[in-house]
Parts: structure tokens; sequence; C-alpha cells
């Protein structure tokens, strides 16, 4: 078949028909550039016409009307816990229905070092069962370590350390992105600098990223601004150009100024430097991460257990734990499986209730259960200064749980950040979840809407694109995606979920010579 080119470059164009055409929508091509009212023709899988179609005589099998729509490249989740969804034998949960209503179409998963090694099986698993977007994942510090070293708070022997090593490279060249760490979190949380450097290298040498969740981010330990001169080491002694996961600053002074300083002093210097970030003043992690000494989790989940019933196990734990009646405040339980009642209650109305002091109650919690929080503690006025630097881009952080970041994150940006505040134009908002993190990640032929690129697209209606989750309802689908097209495949129709499940696993190639 002849292949078409766009409109209005001066040469004549064979008449031919397209499997899908996306009519009279205004059309953000991802780029940065202004938008223009233009049709798109989809054969396949792949975008073959940009321009006027009357003119160019397109008949299409199937027509999308966007006229008064706003039409853009299918939005890119920097930072998402969606594993657990795309690997489900339940195909309603592949779809990730979460996700595609609020137009995304391609997720960036093995984050905060979880990431399995086993890339390619992982990958071919789901292709074999269908999933309902994109994805391309990291390899995890944390998997990688748990599985040398399990839970134990030491530092690997040399042979130790040359099997992390083998299994990074191993899921290097099964196609992972780069190496994820989540140096906040117990066991990866024990590992040394040199030793993360020593893993990340093997993504460093692959063309990789290396993406963190930092060991800081707040106050909590180290202090954030010392986490991040460790993060820019890792960088540059790996080779492995830095990724900031979910950039924020929790509790605490608020030095958010200081750290984009850094970051902007280290980019001026030649480093490669970037950063996602969700549209919230409240993050999600596990209750044990929060306010637990990491000392007290050496061992994992059974360990800590135990350490609750010695006296002086128990006397130190209440002494290092840091939860001050101020954090007390802000964690909101989100959720807990084996203690239902609990769910919405904050930690002080908890320790309140039972009568006891805030340590007490948590560990009353934690002993029933591996609770999920939801934790306050950041501002408005981080996520604004933070928003506006050019090497940040849009993620969720989100699950299928107890923060509506996993069902809202974009339309939340949209309204709060485009309409409401004007913080960023719409044309910032479009590239900044498309092209600029298919750039970032190398994902080929993705994120622009181009001639010959892979036909994901999303249609909204901006006057209704709205976020329907809360922190009280946090699992509400979003509203105003109107059409959502996924490698050509139309899997959101007029508001509603097809069904179709056709998404890929994004194998990332690397260069050559350096994979068996």
């Amino acid at each position: 078949m002849t292949c078409l080119v766009g409109a209005g470059n001066g040469r004549s164009q064979p008449k031919r028909d397209v499997d899908l055409l996306i009519a009279h929508g205004t059309v953000y091509a991802g780029d940065g550039n202004r938008p223009t009212v233009t049709d798109i023709g989809i054969v396949g899988d792949r975008i073959v016409f940009v321009g006027d179609s009357a003119k160019a005589g397109i008949q299409a099998r199937k027509t999308l009307d966007a006229k008064g729509l706003m039409v853009m490249p299918g939005l890119i989740d920097a930072h998402t816990h969606a594993d657990e969804e795309l690997a489900s034998p339940d195909s309603a949960k592949r779809l990730v229905a979460r996700q595609v209503m609020q137009g995304v179409t391609t997720s960036i998963v093995g984050v905060d070092g979880d990431g399995t090694p086993d890339i390619k099986a992982a990958f071919d698993r789901m292709e074999q069962a269908g999933i309902g977007q994109n994805v391309a994942a990291y390899v995890g510090f944390g998997a990688i370590r748990e599985r040398v070293l399990r839970n134990d708070a030491r530092a690997p022997t040399p042979a130790e350390l040359q099997a992390m090593q083998a299994l990074a490279a191993k899921g290097m060249c099964e196609g992972a992105i780069g190496l994820s760490a989540g140096l906040f979190y117990a066991p990866q949380s024990f590992a040394s600098t040199e030793e993360v450097i020593a893993v990340a290298r093997e993504a460093g040498k692959r063309g990789g990223l290396y993406d963190t969740h930092q060991r800081d981010e707040g106050d909590s330990s180290v202090g954030v601004m010392p986490s991040l001169e460790e993060a820019l080491r890792i960088s540059r002694e790996s080779g492995a150009p830095l990724h900031l996961a979910h950039i924020k600053v929790s509790g605490g002074p608020h030095p958010m100024g200081d750290l984009v300083d850094r970051i902007e002093a280290a980019r001026a210097k030649g480093q490669k430097v970037t950063a996602d970030q969700y549209p919230w003043t409240a993050a999600n992690t596990a209750l044990d991460a929060a306010i637990m000494p990491r000392w007290a989790q050496d061992g994992g989940r059974a360990a800590m257990l135990e350490r609750f019933e010695d006296p002086a196990a128990l006397a130190k734990i209440r002494a290092d734990s840091g939860l001050t009646p101020v954090l007390a405040r802000a964690i909101m339980i989100s959720g807990a499986p084996h203690q239902p009642a609990i769910v919405g209650k904050r930690l002080s109305e908890l320790a309140a209730n039972w009568g006891v002091e805030p340590i007490d109650a948590a560990i009353r919690v934690l002993k029933g259960d591996d609770a999920e929080i939801v934790v306050f503690v950041m501002n408005e006025a981080d996520i604004v200064r933070a928003m506006t630097r050019p090497w940040v881009m849009s993620s969720s952080d989100g699950a299928d749980g107890g923060h509506p970041r996993g069902y809202a994150s974009y339309p939340r940006l949209w309204q709060n950040y485009v309409v409401a505040q004007r913080v960023l134009t719409p044309v910032q908002f479009v590239h900044r979840s498309t092209g600029f993190e298919a750039d970032t990640f190398g994902l080929t032929a993705r994120g622009y809407i181009r001639l010959g690129y892979f036909a994901d697209i999303a249609v909204i209606d901006p006057a209704a694109y709205r976020a329907s989750a809360t922190y009280t309802e946090p699992q509400l689908l979003s509203a105003g995606v109107i059409d959502v097209i996924v490698n050509g495949g139309v899997e959101v129709e007029g508001g509603k979920p097809t069904g179709l499940l056709s998404g890929r696993a994004l194998r990332k190639t690397p260069p050559a010579g350096t994979c068996p």
C-alpha cells in the first residue's frame, strides 16, 4: 500500500483508504507547538495521514468526529504502580480502565526499586494475555537486593554484589529502560551508596536511566538535600542519567527552591537530570515505611512483629520512630484489608479513641495489617515551583488503591493547574505528559502525533475533563475522555471502554555489543 504524507507539504498525495479517521479535532502534536484543527488517518497501528482529509480524498472505514475536542498523543504515566493489574488473570483489570479513562495509553512500571529482573517473562505473559495499555519497565534495585540478600541489613559479599549486577544486566538486556531504586524503603535503605552505584552501572553502560525514590524526601533520615546529592553522585558515577521520582519535599522545612537550584546547577554542568511529579499535596505509602525506624524492619515483617513483643526493642522503637503529634494528624489509613473499620481514620484519631500514644496506635495497626496510608505532608507552593520547570514531567504514582491519584492525576492536573491556576498552558500540559516523556524514556515512535508514529491518541472534551476521585472516594473513574486509541485500536469510544486490549510491551533495545 502507498504511504500517505501530511497535507500542505507541496507534494501530491495518493488517495487511499484508512482504517480510522479522527476528524476535525484541535490537534496538539506533543511537540510544544500550538495546536491546529486537522484530521488524522490511521492504518493498522500507525498514523499515516495528518491534514485535510477531504482535500486529500481520504476514505475511512471508521470515523470519530472530534470537532470542538482536544486531540493529543496518548498520555504517558512516568511513574505508576499498574504492575499487578497488567499481570492479572482478570482481563477487566488488565484493561486498567482507571488509567485509560484519564487518556493514559502508556505506563512506566517497576518503579521504587520493585521491578522484576525477569523482564522478558513478565512482558511475554502480558502480551499473550492482552493488556489495555502500553507498558515500559524498570528493573528494580529492591527486587534484585531481596533476591540475593533477602531482607537483611548488611552489605553484599563480592560474590553477592556480582550476582546483583548480573540480575541488573539481565533486566536491561531483556528490555528495561533503566534501574529504579527506592532507597527510602527497607531493605533497600540498608544499601550503601557504593552498592547502588555498582548495580546502577549495569544500566548506565546499556543506555538506561537511574530512577530513584530518594533515600529521604524531607527530614525523616538523612535530609532531602543530602539525599539529592547522593542521587546525583550515583548518576554521575554509574553513567546513568538521573530521573527523580515524584519530586517533592515532605514535612519539616520546605527547601524546594534549594532542590530546584541544585538540580539546575547540575544540569548546567551537563548532567542529565529529569523528574516527574503528581499534582496532589498528599503522598501514599506504607505505614511501616513512614514511621518505623529502618533497623526495626531488618529481616522483614516477621522480624518487625517479633520486636513489637520484645520490651527493650519496643522501647527503642518508640524512641526512634519520629512519629510526632503533627505527623499523626497528617496520616490517614487508606488501606487495611483485615481492619476495614479503621480505613479513612487519622492515626491521631485512632490514638485518641484507643487511649494510647500515636506510636502505640500505629503498632496496633501494624500487628493486624500491612496498612497503607495517605499522608498530607506537601504544600501547594512547592508543587507549583517544581511544576514550572522544563525538566519536570507528569506522573500519577498511582495504583488501584486508597489514593485518588491512581484514578485522577491527569484530570486534576488539567483542572487545577491549567484551567484554574494557569500554571501550565494546554500546550505545556500535553508536552510534559507525552513527547517529553517519550524522549526521556526512549519510547521509539511514540509520544507525538506524527506520520509513521504509533497511533496512541486521546480525545478529550476540555470543558468536561475532570477528576471524580477524592480522598474519601478514591476509586471513581474520571470524566471527559471521549475516545482513546492504543496502537490503532479504539479502547474508549464515546466515553465508554470497549474492552479491547491493544496495548504492548515496549522493550528498550540496548546498544550493540552490550548484551550477550
